[in-house]
């Protein structure tokens, strides 16, 4: 690779759109960016005036071109308004679960409003990226964050660290028992591909963890299943819940989120205009706060 950060960009940017790495230009920037220890703007400007490639660049390209995800690479991950921690053992949070963690976001926001101090549960947290998402953007919120996978709770243990929020090594299926009734909003990004299907990503293919992947079950709804009821006993009359899903998933969760437990489900597309999360309100008229 050439010696000139400008031309290194160019090669590097050609290599990865020939492995089908999705945004080549991006990537290679971010890449030498990373190894630069500034921003994209500012490399560009480096290239303008000449400047050498980094040491270790066309090593980074190569490992990108094999596609270890880019994330792995540089070591973190944005997400909405906060920069996350991730590697190998953690689901790399996607843009798709920004519309989830905002809608989150807009719930809590809304018990804030109303002068009370909203309590917030992130299950399957993963990484962190919702809670921290959900306890960066709402003043006063209380978040509970909770993950099953050793792996995956010690990347969210160092996310987290700081943040207020209070991270729990449990089951989803069963946590938190002492906060049942008092709830305001439950948030997931639960395992939900279904057993048969791949995903079309070979990042997330190859390197994501399964156990952060499929949902179990036939149709991969198991755990999301499980979030849902667990939902409905943490939640106070009137409390919300947010729980990402495949394309497919979305009438199966739309009739499971129905009377008597749940009114109001409405389903909500990603930003590329897919499917992707549903949301509903739990029965009863909400108690004074």
């Amino acid at each position: 690779m050439a010696d000139d950060l400008a031309t290194a960009l160019r090669t590097a940017t050609a290599r990865l759109a020939a492995a089908g790495v999705p945004s080549p230009r991006a990537d290679a920037e971010a890449l030498a960016a990373h190894l630069l220890a500034t921003s994209r703007g500012q490399v560009l400007a480096l290239a303008l005036r000449g400047a050498p490639a980094p040491h270790g660049y066309e090593e980074l390209v190569a490992r990108r071109a094999a596609r270890t995800p880019l994330q792995h690479l540089t070591g973190r991950a944005a997400f909405r308004t906060v920069e996350l921690a991730v590697g190998p053992g953690v689901f790399v949070p996607r843009p798709e679960t920004e519309v989830t963690a905002g809608l989150a976001v807009q719930a809590a926001q809304r018990v804030a409003a109303s002068g009370a101090s909203p309590l917030v549960v992130d299950l399957c947290t993963g990484s962190g990226a919702i809670a921290l998402a959900v306890a960066t953007e709402v003043s006063g919120a209380r978040v509970h964050a909770v993950e099953l996978d050793p792996a995956a709770h010690a990347w969210a243990l160092r996310n987290l660290a700081g943040s207020g929020v209070r991270l729990h090594l449990a089951d989803a299926a069963s946590a938190l028992p002492e906060l049942d009734g008092a709830v305001d909003v439950v948030v997931s990004n639960p395992p939900y591909v279904p057993p048969g299907a791949v995903p079309r990503e070979v990042e997330v293919r190859e390197h994501d963890p399964a156990r952060a992947l499929y949902g179990g079950g036939p149709d991969g709804l198991d755990v999301p299943r499980a979030v849902v009821a667990t939902a409905a006993r943490l939640l106070r009359p009137g409390g919300v819940v947010a729980v990402e899903h495949a394309e497919v998933q979305q009438e199966a969760l739309l009739a499971l989120l129905g009377a008597p437990s749940w009114v109001g489900a409405v389903g909500h597309a990603d930003l590329a205009g897919r499917p992707r999360c549903v949301v509903a309100q739990r029965t009863g008229s909400p108690a004074p706060r």
